[in-house]
């Protein structure tokens, strides 16, 4: 059967009470919502919905009808009421007037923009025809697995007559556009009866004249496939049943967290790519199969799965039962150039006089039998969605191998799409990405104001960030506040002492399972103490050098290990401290702690040069607010020293500064951010003082 939850049916999610007051406008986005929460229905961003609705004419004042489509981009789970394209129908209407034929089809584009209805912003999707003439108000168009498994079918015509009879039709495969939407306007009006259609390789049509029934059907439509292959497949071993066995998850972990640098590496030429590992139970059983190679080369079926994943996935030689790891490291680089050598033959097969230049070569999906799935894009967002895809059409073709042969797109079609010169419109309108786009980094410290406005500097910029500290409670609360505002793909946490070598070790292979590698470190874990040299004891002095030191030293190598792995250089911040360079009055055992700190950042710098990967250090002087070594006896110890109170102090130190100025987390968090970026790409070795200026600290 379908591996997809098949065990629990739809939801009907429809609130008669909560639609009641809501104009059809409000209840095509109410009734998306619904639609979209259930990957079961549609995967992100797959689909669109729309309604026909009469509006007043901002112009003439009289009623005329607009057509409600997602726009261009969007996603049905998420979609806004600004999300949703609205065109003049009579205009819609009028472009069948002006149609040249097929080969001219993707000119109608450009004249989308003309039917706008209220000046509306919100560009229309090459679907929008296909909602256009179907001659009802509401429409839905989903990809749901099971439909998607009979539209990928060899007879996929036969089944969708087997299980639907006359009232969902079929009709064959054509690429999405203008020509496809009078294909469909055709079948309505010839089959008047007909409730929906499945469209080869693709996915669901369904419509009504109510919004709620409308939702109602689709659900219907999708539930009826569902059952059907429950019970059709029931008896039947999943892709000709399983020749491998999953490693136990620790395992599998650690086998990923060995692959994934090295493979982040070699196809981070172009950019730097973020990686996602996923071993559910979908993934493990076709990842284990016998016909999982077969099934692999033929590629995916229906377009959104094939232009986030690419023309096939990339079989990763490790065979569970050897454990052959080492070998299998060794013969990555010619499986990977193998895999680029295979995609640039097919480029030059199907390019066209007009095609647009061959784009990165790279596999997207690599699939490692008895361990699971990695998948490689240029944010975690999109290698996270790029695997979701990729699970849909492992159940695709679980249910269409089962009852029929799984067919995947024509390799000609395939590129058509994914080389149409639309879509590559498409890429060239997307924002330039920001600085630190594809970057991970690791901070330690990172639950303190140091640590955390780092982090949140970095995400800024477009980088993924695992926090690092031994405060979990304040670890989880620091991570709420950035998945807040910049989301959960990009922000993991890790409980981790920089003192324990083996939770420093396991912290690295939790980030590159979980990022697939890592680009920047900041070692930020602090502690300060305060005592006349007489009064220092063993314990204390060796306490200032665990942790500003040895702990250093540890996230250092760990860091090291991983990005000689990846080959791509990297950046190692140091956040040391201006005592690091100044005498302090009674604290000698962490004055000498951060002066090994920035002399092991100079040593660093030494060793990783060759291979790309810089090594500076900041120095903070006085950075009180929202930093935790400023809590409890520290700050008592300091204010005795200097003879004031709590009050008393930042304000000594501001005034005791050559700019008399405070120093902010925020301000140290910006020098970590220079050093780590291309900004400082020639720089290593270097200490950048952010202390509002001390003159014992000036490092010449």
């Amino acid at each position: 059967m379908l591996k997809t939850a098949q065990n629990q049916r739809l939801v009907n999610g429809w609130d008669d009470t909560k639609a009641s007051g809501m104009s059809e406008s409000e209840k095509l986005l109410y009734r998306s919502n619904l639609l979209g929460s259930d990957k079961r229905i549609t995967n992100y961003g797959g689909g669109n919905t729309s309604a026909k609705v009469m509006e007043r004419d901002p112009l003439t004042g009289d009623q005329a009808q607009v057509l409600w489509v997602k726009g261009s981009g969007g996603d049905v789970g998420s979609i806004k009421m600004d999300g949703f394209a609205t065109l003049y129908m009579d205009k819609l209407r009028a472009l069948k007037g002006i149609y040249r034929g097929v080969e001219f089809e993707d000119e109608m584009v450009g004249l989308l923009p003309h039917c706008t209805f209220n000046l509306n912003p919100r560009a229309a999707s090459i679907d929008t025809p296909l909602h256009a003439y179907v001659p009802r108000k509401h429409v839905d168009h989903m990809h749901p697995d099971a439909i998607i498994a009979i539209a990928a079918s060899r007879n996929s015509r036969d089944l969708t007559a087997e299980i639907f009879g006359d009232e969902i039709g079929w009709l064959p495969w054509k690429r999405p556009g203008y020509e496809l939407g009078l294909w469909l306007e055709r079948f309505c009006l010839e089959n008047p009866k007909a409730k929906g259609v499945v469209l080869e390789s693709h996915g669901l049509f369904t419509w009504d004249d109510d919004a709620k029934a409308c939702y109602e059907l689709t659900l219907d439509v999708i539930q009826r496939a569902m059952d059907w292959f429950e019970t059709k497949t029931k008896d039947t071993p999943a892709f000709g049943g399983a020749i491998h066995q999953s490693l136990p998850a620790e395992e599998r972990r650690a086998v990923a967290a060995r692959l994934m640098p090295a493979i982040r590496g070699m196809v981070s030429g172009q950019q730097h790519m973020v990686g996602h590992f996923d071993d559910s139970d979908t993934v493990l059983d076709f990842v284990n199969a016998r016909d999982m190679q077969p099934l692999a080369a033929l590629g995916t079926s229906c377009p959104d799965h094939f232009l986030r994943t690419k023309i096939r996935p990339l079989v990763v030689a490790f065979d569970p039962a050897k454990n052959n790891l080492d070998e299998v490291m060794q013969g990555l680089p010619d499986q990977v150039a193998a895999y680029r050598a295979d995609y640039a033959a097919y480029y030059e097969r199907c390019k066209h006089d007009n095609s647009p230049a061959l784009r990165d070569p790279n596999a997207v999906v690599y699939l490692i039998p008895g361990v699971g799935m990695l998948t490689f894009a240029k944010d975690k967002a999109t290698a996270r969605i790029s695997g979701e895809f990729y699970v849909n059409a492992i159940n695709v073709m679980r249910g269409a191998s089962a009852v029929s042969d799984y067919c995947g797109l024509p390799e000609q079609e395939a590129f058509d799409i994914e080389y149409w010169l639309l879509e590559e419109a498409k890429l060239q309108r997307m924002p330039a990405p920001k600085s630190l786009a594809g970057r991970v980094a690791l901070v330690t410290g990172g639950a303190g104001g140091i640590g955390a406005a780092t982090a949140a500097r970095y995400l800024s910029e477009g980088a993924c960030v695992m926090l690092a500290d031994i405060d979990e409670a304040a670890l989880a609360a620091t991570a709420e506040q950035l998945i807040a505002r910049y989301s959960g793909d990009v922000v993991r946490t890790v409980s981790m002492n920089v003192t324990d070598e083996a939770a420093v070790i396991a912290a690295f292979g939790q980030t590159a399972v979980e990022f697939g590698g890592v680009d920047i470190l900041v070692s930020n874990a602090g502690i300060a103490s305060s005592a006349a040299i007489e009064d220092t004891t063993l314990a204390l002095w060796n306490k200032n050098m665990d942790i500003l030191s040895t702990g250093y030293f540890l996230v250092s190598r760990e860091a090291f290990r991983l990005m000689r792995a990846q080959d791509i250089g990297g950046a190692v911040v140091f956040v040391a401290s201006k005592n690091g360079l100044a005498a302090s009055p009674n604290a000698s055992a962490y004055c000498t702690a951060k002066a090994a700190e920035i002399h092991l950042a100079r040593c660093l710098a030494l060793e990783g040069a060759e291979a790309g990967i810089r090594v500076n250090v900041v120095n903070p002087d006085a950075v009180l607010r929202g930093s935790k070594i400023w809590e409890g006896e520290w700050l008592d110890q300091r204010a005795s020293t200097y003879g004031t109170d709590k009050d008393g102090l930042e304000e000594m130190y501001r005034n005791r500064s050559l700019l008399k100025r405070s120093v902010l987390p925020e301000d140290i968090a910006e020098a970590a951010y220079f050093l780590a970026s291309d900004k400082s790409a020639k720089s290593t070795g270097n200490i950048l003082n952010v202390d509002a200026g001390n003159v014992q600290a000036f490092t010449r």
